[in-house]
């Protein structure tokens, strides 16, 4: 293990945070909090540190795949931390545990919450929630690849790797660093577009931009206890909608059409796979909650509203959807499961994963029909290497053995089966919200401090699919290469 690079690496990130944290100075300052000292200091202590660390950088800087998945984790685990000082020595989070909850519940874009006033909060403390989402949503080390030439050729693909959502990152990925910055750029771009519209709706300028990168990181974290039931405006919401669906796409897709490859999108099976999931769970659900809202319009923008902020794993709400049939929230857990597609700022298995092993149970019915038959999976017209469908077969085992385990371990706390399961699976897909205790209208408060630590683990290992989080526990993968 290359333990000076993977300093180095988290050096960085400390200095990253430490700027970041500043945007809660400016906040505080605006609106005359006495709390933004808190961002002001620990925000110069994370840059002095950082920076201390990041001057003598590394005589060999090489990392191999352990190394960036290492460094991955690392980076995550001590993004979290740092990001939960403010909240916790502030006293707007009095229990470490808990802050250091939301803040990774903040960085890994899942936006579950433990508070239960959320509106007593400062601005200050609102909006930096909102900017752990928008840097944990495209991923702190895609940022560094962007930022840092250094950090690019194989080293960068160890890196991408371990943080990328999906089944693989193209090996073959030529200017990594000029991805990157592609990806910042149209990531920042489709923030401010819909920051725009929101105030053309009528929100203030902190409310849209809180809602945008809350959005735009797939997290779900509001200002207000009600979310976005808050803004009783269905352009407002409408807005979010498309916005959440928009974010829950292959980013490579807005390099297409912005590279003017509009017919490569059409080979895109992921991409048609996600807008056909969307709209089946959406008109399907609308129909079965028909009884409870009485019109097809207010039926259907409930609908998409919820099957976009799940599928996308953002977690924001309109309504309480306990008082939903049973089947509307069987079809909410499926789409959990589900998530986006690879390549976005959403978590979940993700659609490609899904897409592969329908594929390759397909197959293996067609070998029993037609033993002699020379049978491969193919996605977008090309062959699947027996690796990646390898890889989500493991994937998916370990994937349920999560479930399986998490579920059990909270079950101590002695709450119903169904809050065991849908807080599992919401904090493993990043979703956030599940249904009963931790429903829309609740949060996470209730649980004791072991299960809250099995969910801070869940949110991470989900976060970065299981392997890095896993590989720093292995002592083995500790020692020198």
């Amino acid at each position: 293990m290359n333990k000076r690079t993977i300093i180095y690496i988290l050096g960085w990130v400390l200095l990253i945070e430490g700027l970041a944290m500043q945007t809660g100075t400016l906040v505080g300052l605006w609106y005359h909090e006495a709390s933004y000292v808190y961002f002001l200091f620990i925000g110069l202590a994370l840059i002095a540190v950082g920076g201390a660390v990041v001057l003598k950088k590394p005589k060999r800087f090489m990392m191999e795949r352990k190394d960036g998945f290492a460094a991955t984790a690392m980076s995550w685990i001590v993004l979290s931390a740092a990001g939960a000082l403010p909240l916790w020595m502030s006293g707007s989070i009095p229990s470490f545990v808990d802050a250091f909850f939301e803040s990774v519940s903040g960085f890994t874009t899942t936006g579950a919450t433990i508070l239960q006033d959320i509106e007593a909060l400062d601005k200050c403390m609102l909006f930096w929630r909102s900017v752990s989402h928008f840097l944990g949503g495209m991923g702190v080390i895609v940022f560094l690849l962007a930022l840092i030439p250094k950090l690019g050729g194989n080293s960068g693909i160890n890196l991408m790797k371990a943080e990328s959502t999906g089944p693989e990152v193209d090996k073959t990925m030529p200017k990594l660093r000029n991805y990157a910055v592609a990806l910042y750029t149209i990531y920042i771009g489709l923030t401010v577009i819909e920051t725009v519209l929101l105030m053309c709706g009528g929100m203030y300028f902190f409310d849209a931009v809180t809602t945008a990168m809350s959005t735009a990181g797939t997290g779900g974290f509001s200002a207000y206890n009600k979310s976005m039931g808050y803004f009783e405006s269905y352009y407002l919401q409408g807005v979010v909608s498309v916005f959440m669906m928009l974010f829950g796409v292959n980013f490579y897709v807005y390099i297409l059409i912005l590279t003017k490859k509009i017919k490569s999108i059409l080979k895109l099976e992921e991409f048609w796979w996600y807008i056909g999931i969307t709209a089946f769970f959406t008109a399907v659900i609308a129909v079965n909650i028909y009884n409870i809202y009485h019109t097809a319009f207010d039926s259907f923008h409930q609908s998409f509203f919820y099957v976009t902020s799940i599928l996308s794993s953002t977690g924001m709400a309109i309504d309480n959807t306990d008082k939903w049939p049973e089947l509307s929230k069987a079809l909410i857990c499926i789409i959990t499961c589900i998530g986006a597609c690879a390549g976005s700022t959403g978590g979940g298995f993700k659609v490609s994963r899904v897409l592969i092993l329908l594929k390759e149970v397909r197959k293996e019915f067609r070998l029993i029909v037609h033993p002699r038959t020379v049978e491969t999976v193919k996605v977008n017209g090309k062959k699947v290497s027996h690796e990646v469908t390898r890889n989500a077969s493991v994937y998916l085992i370990i994937y349920i053995m999560f479930v399986v385990i998490s579920t059990a371990l909270i079950a101590f706390d002695g709450f119903d089966f169904t809050t065991n399961l849908t807080s599992v699976l919401a904090t493993f897909n990043n979703t956030g919200p599940g249904f009963s205790i931790v429903g829309s209208a609740g949060n996470y408060s209730s649980f004791s401090v072991f299960s809250k630590i099995v969910f801070i683990f869940n949110m991470l290992a989900g976060r970065l699919e299981l392997y890095p989080m896993l590989l720093i526990f292995m002592p083995r993968a500790w020692k020198k290469n």
